[in-house]
């Protein structure tokens, strides 16, 4: 048996192991498995534990564990391979299961936003619901607001919601901002109110800093040292925000960017009122914030000919526009850069067509005619691009085949769209909030169905499958007496199985 004291032969020299050890690390899978079948020593030291270890953490996968957690890291690299092929190809095919986050009748949806599978929507009536679309037989609960003395009548219509890991937020039409904390519970544990309606809302993708855009006036809220709510900042503009991003990653005082028509403003609290472009006659059409640049669309009019519809990207340190990007007669409805890969951006347009940039240059690298009445959400990853469009269609295309793969479609738009590897999350918002000729309030399932909107949620892990097909009353233990509510007779008695 090898160990560290044992030399290990190298042609006409011998080395020690733990020097042979240090060679071997810079190969990889294919040359450690040309190595194995040298010698019987060679083979003892290309299986060695931190070597395989070391490929599975460069490759990406199980992150999170150390060395000692597995007693062969070169079968669970080799699993975690095997997993990726069947979630791709399963993404290929649509081999999974689907399913609709239900609600009451006389709702209709009126935003949705997700993180990491879990969903937050805001409806009409006022209530904001959770759902984890990572288990089975979870219940949505019902965020419950902070009633006033005066808050008897029914609640305003939920304007933005937003969530990240520890967050959720909803503002609502009346001005109103709550912001609940996912591990405390469903009672909100900050309210503050705006004196107009809010134009935009922004939650951190990490932390706790909510920005809220309401007439002139931007505010940043953030919770203090000993965790009480407060006003961090508060901006003065000089036109009516249409898109707010917090960048993300920013050590020290959150930094905001705004959209306010033509002009797009970095606010940051030593500077506040610094602008970061700003053409008169070109409006920004839309916006995405990575941790240290920004893209968005500028829409150009008839008498502009020699400027057409482009994206830009700016640097949020050095405040450049370090490329434009684009030549569309339509206008840029949607734009990915944060979830892009490196070097990468999204764009979607209304003359229909999905185009993806490599930020090192400035023509598209593909260009896919993909939505009738224009893109309203897009975001890809290493292989696959995923849109959304105006009439209610979810394409799913291979980007370097150039390709549809399949799609599916609901009858509004698409206004959010969220992928990881294994799931995907749609949300189809109706634009009309009050459906003229039907009764709402009534049991017309029907028009109920038709104008309400709809969230899909996609799953094609198989492992989690092969879990989730299982009953929960098949999943109960003896103790648990709710099993007994669904009246079927079981022919074993039910166990955790």
């Amino acid at each position: 048996l090898q160990n560290e004291i044992s030399e290990v032969p190298f042609f006409d020299v011998q080395l020690p192991y733990e020097l042979a050890l240090k060679i071997f690390q810079y190969l990889g899978k294919a040359e450690l498995g040309r190595c194995a079948q040298v010698s019987r020593t060679w083979k003892f030291l290309a299986e060695d534990e931190v070597l395989w270890y070391r490929l599975c953490q460069q490759e990406g996968y199980l992150l999170d564990t150390s060395i000692s957690d597995r007693s062969c890291w070169k079968l669970a690299l080799r699993n975690c391979q095997a997993r990726e092929r069947t979630l791709k190809t399963n993404w290929k095919n649509r081999v999974g299961a689907v399913s609709q986050l239900q609600y009451e009748l006389g709702k209709i949806l009126c935003d949705v936003h997700s993180c990491d599978g879990v969903v937050i929507a805001g409806y009409t009536s006022g209530e904001v619901r959770l759902w984890d679309t990572r288990t089975w037989d979870y219940t949505a609960p019902i965020l419950e607001p902070v009633h006033g003395p005066g808050d008897a009548g029914p609640q305003p219509h939920v304007s933005f919601v937003r969530i990240n890991s520890s967050l959720a937020v909803a503002a609502h039409e009346d001005g109103t901002v709550s912001v609940w904390s996912l591990l405390l519970g469903r009672e909100p544990i900050h309210r503050y109110q705006h004196n107009q309606r809010i134009q935009a809302l922004a939650l951190s993708a990490e932390g706790a800093t909510v920005a809220t855009a309401s007439g002139f006036e931007v505010k940043v809220e953030s919770p203090n040292d000993r965790g009480f709510w407060q006003t961090m900042e508060t901006f003065a503009i000089q036109k009516l925000v249409n898109f707010l991003n917090l960048v993300p990653d920013v050590t020290g005082s959150p930094v905001t960017v705004a959209a306010a028509e033509d002009i797009v403003y970095l606010l940051k609290a030593e500077d506040p009122g610094k602008i970061l472009h700003s053409v008169y006659g070109q409006p920004v059409t839309c916006l995405d914030v990575s941790a240290r640049e920004a893209a968005f669309g500028v829409k150009t009019f008839g008498w502009l000919l020699n400027e057409p519809n482009q994206i830009l990207l700016y640097n949020l340190e050095t405040s450049q526009c370090l490329k434009k990007m684009g030549n569309s007669m339509g206008d840029f409805t949607c734009v990915n850069l944060q979830n892009s890969p490196p070097n990468m951006l999204v764009t979607g347009n209304k003359d229909r067509r999905v185009r993806v940039f490599d930020l090192r240059k400035s023509e598209p690298l593909c260009s896919f005619y993909a939505h009738q009445l224009g893109v309203s959400a897009v975001q890809m990853d290493d292989w696959k691009i995923v849109s959304g469009g105006e009439e209610g269609l979810v394409c799913v295309w291979d980007q370097r085949m150039g390709t549809k793969l399949w799609e599916m479609h609901a009858r509004h738009p698409v206004r959010h769209m969220w992928f990881n590897s294994h799931s995907l999350i749609t949300a189809n918002i109706p634009d009309d909030k009050t459906p003229r000729g039907a009764s709402m309030a009534d049991d017309d399932l029907t028009a109920h169905r038709k104008h309400r909107g709809v969230i899909y949620a996609y799953e094609f892990s198989v492992e989690q499958l092969a879990v989730e097909s299982v009953l929960p009353i098949c999943r109960s233990s003896y103790d648990e007496v709710t099993g007994y509510n669904y009246n079927i007779g079981l022919a074993v008695p039910y166990d955790n199985l």
